[in-house]
């Protein structure tokens, strides 16, 4: 598939903008997962507190809260060279 439009570059407030949104975004997560594992962990605590089922909860969402955290931090931003060497890929396909 060919490409149709060049790419556009994003202005430096665009990207900064994008940025705390992403970071803004990953605060939430964590609250909300702060606040939802520690009251499962309470009900789990206040019913008897038997086989820690909230574990499972708590290391699932972990997983997918550390992916998160990537994104936002490690994650290498897309360069000018990375779009030109997907480019030359793309037409060493055809």
């Amino acid at each position: 598939m060919p490409v149709s439009e060049p790419v556009q570059p994003v202005n430096e407030r665009d990207e900064a903008l994008a940025r705390l949104k992403k970071r803004r975004d990953l605060q939430a997560h964590v609250v909300t997962y702060v606040v939802v594992n520690a009251a499962l962990w309470a009900i789990w605590a206040v019913t008897g507190a038997g086989y820690p089922w909230p574990a499972w909860v708590t290391g699932g969402w972990g997983l997918g809260l550390m992916l998160n955290v990537w994104d936002v931090y490690g994650r290498a931003p897309i360069t000018e060279a990375d779009v030109q060497r997907e480019i030359e890929r793309l037409h060493h396909q055809h």
